[in-house]
């Protein structure tokens, strides 16, 4: 599902079930009102498509339940985040099935603010699903905004000198 979008400065934010989007949603809410900018949140389905859908009928079918996923995708976590979708905002909400960095830079248009989540991810998530983040941040031609993820209160991070003494030590 995509509506018209907004004219002028935009802010525009990736999201999708992940706790990190869930955090970078909350906080192009709070940037959105503060700046008095449209919101536009996108949700990307990675489900594999084929390149030449017209080929195929059943991809057309595939290609629209995927786009209705994402409108579900988006008003469920605008639900988790905010209680639904602010009132005091203009928001549109962009649904798309394909690669999520390249149509979150497709979207973005110069002057615009892009903002997205950055989860944690093991060595493995990382090597085979590349980071939409460090895709956007290369690629934009716009202002982008990562969102990190708080750390777990029963997770305390290392001080500085106990991470430099960790990594200064030898194990030969």
């Amino acid at each position: 599902m995509e509506q018209d979008l907004p004219g002028g400065v935009r802010l525009i934010v990736g999201v999708d079930e992940s706790p990190a989007s869930r955090w970078a949603l909350a906080w192009a809410i709070g940037a959105a009102r503060l700046h008095r900018m449209a919101l536009v949140a996108v949700h990307v389905s990675r489900a594999p498509v084929h390149p030449f859908p017209e080929a195929l009928p059943v991809q057309h079918a595939i290609r629209q339940g995927e786009e209705s996923r994402c409108a579900e995708v988006i008003a469920g976590v605008f639900e988790d985040v905010a209680g639904g979708v602010p009132d005091d905002l203009r928001v549109a909400s962009v649904s798309k099935v394909g690669d999520p960095g390249y149509h979150l830079v497709d979207l973005a248009r110069e002057g615009d603010l892009l903002v997205l989540g950055r989860g944690r991810r093991g060595m493995l998530s990382r090597i085979l699903l590349p980071s939409t983040s460090m895709y956007c941040a290369r690629h934009a031609k716009t202002t982008v905004v990562i969102v990190q993820q708080p750390s777990p209160p029963d997770d305390p991070e290392l001080s500085g000198e106990r991470a430099r003494r960790f990594w200064s030590r030898r194990h030969f």
